[in-house]
């Protein structure tokens, strides 16, 4: 038997909660996932993490829903995927972004005939896409800088 698309659903955000906020971290009360974990790993535990947000996202397009709304999703994945990818620095970020989450919040938004994001969550959109930008330009720098020192 096929299954429905609320047990789809409902699979989606167990795994969205599996991988962002399965675990209670004592005396804070903060949550993270086993996104995070596995991130610790070195290259095989970001391109687990960033494999099963994409399985979200491919599920998440059987929805039909509007290329505006997967391109969010995508970007999610690949700002968390490339925040990810920066040792210690990527892990907390992993930790605290939640695109799983993120992911699931625009898709249940979709579903109940919601169009756009909050003010808020564009506003916040576009910032995180400026972090990882203003990282990679000041590591260009810095190397260009360690570069001409050197030689």
């Amino acid at each position: 038997m096929e299954p429905t698309q609320q047990d789809r659903l409902a699979r989606l955000d167990r795994l969205a909660e599996l991988l962002d906020d399965s675990i209670r971290i004592p005396g804070i009360g903060y949550r993270i996932g086993y996104d995070a974990i596995i991130g610790l790993i070195p290259g095989i535990g970001d391109a687990a993490g960033v494999a099963l947000s994409t399985y979200i996202v491919v599920q998440a397009a059987r929805y039909r829903l509007p290329k505006s709304t997967l391109l969010r999703m995508v970007a999610n994945v690949a700002i968390e995927a490339t925040m990810g990818a920066i040792p210690i620095i990527g892990d907390v970020f992993d930790a605290v972004y939640k695109a799983n989450n993120r992911n699931m919040r625009l898709l249940h938004r979709r579903l109940e005939g919601g169009d756009n994001p909050p003010r808020e969550d564009k506003l916040f959109f576009t910032g995180v896409l400026l972090v990882p930008l203003a990282i990679i330009v000041l590591l260009v720098g810095l190397v260009i800088w360690l570069i001409t020192t050197l030689i």
